[in-house]
């Protein structure tokens, strides 16, 4: 794994930048981006139209892959985990080479089910449909950044990249999907090891860059019992009532304000009918903080609360008469975890990024939040998460909304700092 965050002044950042933007072929991409914001939106509204709850990306997959052989990408391929790769050739290096590569990502999951009624809307420029912002707006920016390279001529003497492109299309990156897509490809594919810098595209926006990632650990409690009748069986463990319990304890675990750290009691599930004492109960956990320790903190409260609850139950019951069989058990299972990592403010990467706004004339605004970079980040890989322009709202809601207007800056942003960061990694 490249682990190694080599600095990059920002004169030099900057002058990189620069001689990048005055060459012919970028002017040329960015001519095609101007061009073409119908076809962009198209990639968008047909995105959209497909269902692509997380775990059942598939259809929107193959769609993916059809759109990344159609705009001339090499080595096409629908991975064991789901995701759709494509690659952007170096110049005079052999496809088999295990040398450095950057990646460029947009998950193509969504939140929604699959029984989603989806009805795109195009409105002028405002496109209504769920899953428009978060993330059509990322994979159809990506698609519109590497069509634009690649009609400006990458294999072009002037515009040659000096290390591959790989572009990823990945699932998994929403709710219990739990970043399953970009940690297959850190864990078990031949990119492994050779990711010299991850560009990630989510959503709208235009200045903001997620450096940070915000960690969290999620959990399922599953409290079990005999049941029974509620008056013929009156006296038996009661899950629900265990359940409801450790909940309240948990509820009541302090938190402090700096790191910023978060417990959400998300779900509860139990019971068949008000006259049953149920056979089980369940609910699922969240908890959130930028500091490791914080979440190994909440875990141990979590345990501790549910065991007290549980305990409780059972003592109470034997004191009432109870038979050994009507004891209540418990199980925790982990259902995510994405660690917590920050960008180092010296870092390549960054560097280069403020050199783009700079020239770009768009501030720099570092932000919090979990994405798909927290996995390369948590590794040592040099990795954001930064918009593919436009607007957006209602995320996660049947009413969620994009605009594209101003999409073309945040585009040029995005495709000046992937060339750039292919020259530095082709430096390293």
């Amino acid at each position: 794994m490249i682990t190694s965050m080599p600095v990059l002044s920002s004169a030099s950042a900057f002058s990189r930048v620069t001689a990048l933007a005055a060459k012919r072929p970028v002017h040329a991409a960015f001519t095609w981006l101007h061009a073409n914001p119908k076809t962009i939106m198209d990639w968008q509204i047909a995105l959209v139209a497909i269902p692509a709850p997380t775990h059942g990306e598939q259809a929107r997959a193959r769609w993916l892959a059809e759109r990344f052989t159609q705009i001339g990408l090499s080595n096409v391929e629908i991975d064991a985990a789901g995701n759709v790769l494509g690659t952007l050739p170096a110049a005079n290096i052999p496809a088999d080479s295990t040398g450095p590569v950057i990646l460029l990502s947009a998950h193509i999951d969504t939140v929604f089910p699959a029984s989603t009624p989806l009805h795109p809307l195009l409105d002028g420029d405002r496109l209504q449909a769920p899953g428009a912002s978060d993330n059509a707006a990322g994979v159809a920016g990506m698609l519109a950044v590497v069509s634009a390279l690649i009609h400006a001529g990458a294999s072009n003497e002037e515009l040659a990249l000096p290390v591959p492109l790989v572009i990823l299309g990945n699932v998994g990156e929403e709710g219990e999907g739990d970043l399953r897509g970009v940690r297959h490809i850190y864990d078990h594919s031949a990119l492994a090891g050779r990711i010299a810098a991850h560009i990630v595209l989510d959503g709208p926006g235009a200045d903001g860059a997620v450096t940070q990632a915000l960690g969290s650990r999620r959990f399922q409690i599953a409290i079990t019992g005999p049941g029974g009748h509620s008056f013929t069986d009156a006296g038996i463990p009661n899950p629900i009532a265990a359940l409801a319990s450790a909940l309240a304890a948990l509820a009541e675990t302090p938190l402090p304000v700096e790191p910023r750290t978060t417990l959400n009691l998300g779900t509860v599930r139990g019971g068949i009918s008000v006259n049953s004492i149920p056979e089980s109960a369940q609910a699922n956990v969240d908890f959130r903080s930028t500091d490791p320790e914080q979440l190994l903190r909440l875990e141990v409260a979590l345990h501790r609360a549910v065991e007290d609850a549980v305990d409780r139950c059972n003592r109470r019951a034997k004191a009432a008469g109870a038979g050994s069989r009507s004891r209540l058990s418990f199980a925790l299972s982990k259902i995510g975890d994405r660690p917590a990592a920050q960008l180092p403010n010296d870092s390549a990467l960054l560097s280069t990024l403020r050199a783009v706004d700079r020239h770009l004339g768009l501030r720099t605004d570092l932000r919090l939040g979990s994405t798909d970079a927290n996995i390369p980040l948590a590794l040592g890989v040099p990795a954001l998460s930064i918009g593919a322009g436009g607007d957006g709202g209602d995320a996660h809601t049947l009413h969620e909304w994009y605009s594209s207007k101003n999409r073309e800056l945040a585009l040029k942003r995005v495709l000046l700092l992937t060339l750039a960061m292919l020259e530095w990694a082709a430096d390293q």
